[in-house]
């Protein structure tokens, strides 16, 4: 009997792409010798990409769809994809085409060889931006500095999981997760295979600088209290570093030097008490995760789907 590959796609906005990147899965698999299912998760998109995944998954039996009741984000979408998906192995995949399928035989092979954890890594594209590529490299730097998982650069959510690593990844049930960390950490037999991404065939990217920023916060707080000590620690510093002060303000006091400038006195207010927001919004930042996780709310809302229960 053969063996089922369950490919999970999340789409936001993806209309255009759904077609190309179903047929051409398609192609793969017809050189292959493995059954296989395509997962379409519906994040709560604002265009058409809902009925374009109606109409494709009308015309063949092994295409499955997920409709999100509202954004719930990339992330939640992978997650509920893996959660419905119960073939021998799960790849996950963007709808965009920058992750190629032709890179699926590969990562079937690396399991079949034993490897439970068939991940990519993205090859730095030389046509984006400098400052692009600054803040992606930047990004990595900061995550493994501040967490306690070591994410390769470039590490990328195109990766092949075997079904046993997969009903791991039911059990958790975190509001914000961070899959390339939670991959990383949950350990198993991994490999990794390097890739030149492809141009993305329609749309814009819906990673923006901003959600970067917000991913890299997530990826930290779940992983790691480092930032919290870090805190603790500037705090001893800038404390000793002021201590450091009281002679000056002696000498000052008994040789009736006088102590002038506002300036001076306004920016190191102002400095300490950026400081102290920072530090405060590090404690705020876990106990706000805290907070809604004690909610207990479900993570994401399945408004429709055509897989059977």
């Amino acid at each position: 009997m053969k063996k089922l590959v369950s490919i999970v796609i999340p789409a936001y906005n993806e209309a255009d792409n759904i077609f190309v990147i179903a047929e051409s899965i398609k192609k793969v698999f017809a050189t292959l010798s493995y059954n296989y299912e395509i997962i379409l998760v519906d994040d709560g998109s604002a265009d058409h990409t809902l009925e374009k995944i109606k109409e494709y998954a009308a015309t063949a039996e092994n295409v499955f769809f997920l409709e999100f009741s509202k954004n719930f984000g990339h992330q939640l979408a992978v997650k509920a994809g893996m959660d419905h998906a119960f073939g021998d192995c799960v790849i996950s995949m963007d709808c965009d085409m920058q992750h190629p399928p032709e890179l699926i035989p590969e990562m079937i092979a690396k399991w079949e060889a034993g490897y439970e954890v068939v991940y990519t890594i993205r090859e730095e594209d030389k046509n984006l931006s400098k400052g692009k590529r600054s803040s992606s490299s930047l990004f990595y730097k900061v995550l493994n500095w501040l967490s306690d998982i070591d994410l390769e650069p470039g590490a990328a959510d195109f990766r092949l999981l075997d079904q046993r690593v997969v009903n791991v990844f039911r059990n958790f049930h975190e509001n914000e997760p961070f899959l390339r960390g939670l991959v990383k950490w949950l350990g198993f037999k991994q490999y990794a295979i390097k890739y030149n991404p492809a141009a993305r065939f329609s749309g814009q990217s819906k990673y923006t600088l901003k959600k970067m920023l917000r991913l890299a916060l997530h990826g930290v707080t779940s992983f790691s209290i480092k930032p919290l000590y870090t805190a603790v620690y500037l705090g001893f510093i800038l404390s000793f570093a002021s201590v450091l002060y009281v002679p000056y303000i002696i000498y000052a006091f008994v040789n009736h030097v006088e102590v002038s400038g506002w300036a001076s006195v306004i920016m190191t207010i102002v400095f300490f008490g950026g400081l102290q927001l920072i530090i405060l919004g590090i404690i705020g930042i876990y106990v706000g995760k805290m907070f809604m996780q004690a909610k207990n709310r479900p993570n994401y809302i399945i408004r429709s789907t055509n897989i059977k229960q």
